[in-house]
């Protein structure tokens, strides 16, 4: 089954130079991001074909940004938050691409205009069953779908705007507690695996 994620960093910045030494800090907690990545796309010894992460980086400067990650074209991108940051960092000093246009840059890696509203839009014009993880929802079920799709936040809450972008998308939970979301991920990956 494809599955595809997507991780809001609502304080990763969206242009600019990266300090690759303090992704937890001056890059606006872009570490969770990236292990995400990490999480979404790698197998111990390859890269996950059934799998896509976007990367929502709201922190500005600049309009928003869109960073995918394609699993099945991926290719020369290593398991390693700092390798991965780097990545994300070259598509920074790249103007940001008109809303909905996509630009690739590297095999697999390609980085496009428009917030979580466009994504929603995208995916749902794909025919991808959509789901927002939220722990206080009933428990997540897979049905007979091709095409999943779910959407995360950073080590923040969504907020009102997110909301608003997220409405009448069904939530789904993987148990009581809120979990990081790279375990989170991990957790969707065995469920779905199985």
């Amino acid at each position: 089954m494809q599955r595809r994620f997507a991780i809001i960093g609502h304080r990763a910045p969206s242009s600019g130079r990266l300090n690759l030494n303090d992704l937890a800090g001056d890059c606006g907690r872009l570490d969770v991001l990236v292990r995400a990545v990490n999480t979404g796309l790698f197998v111990s010894h390859g890269i996950r074909t059934d799998s896509d992460v976007t990367l929502h980086l709201l922190g500005g400067p600049g309009p928003v940004r869109r960073i995918w990650f394609q699993g099945s074209a991926l290719r020369g991108v290593h398991p390693d938050e700092r390798a991965l940051a780097g990545q994300v960092g070259k598509c920074l000093k790249e103007p940001a691409p008109a809303i909905g246009q996509l630009v690739e840059l590297h095999h697999g890696l390609w980085h496009a205009g428009g917030g979580i509203a466009q994504t929603v839009a995208e995916w749902r014009s794909e025919d991808v069953r959509l789901y927002v993880l939220d722990a206080d929802a009933p428990p997540f079920v897979p049905e007979n779908d091709e095409k999943v799709g779910f959407f995360l936040s950073d080590d923040r809450p969504f907020t009102d705007e997110d909301e608003a972008a997220l409405k009448g998308i069904e939530r789904v939970s993987l148990g009581a507690d809120w979990l990081q979301g790279h375990a989170c991920i991990a957790i969707v990956h065995h469920i779905l695996d199985g």
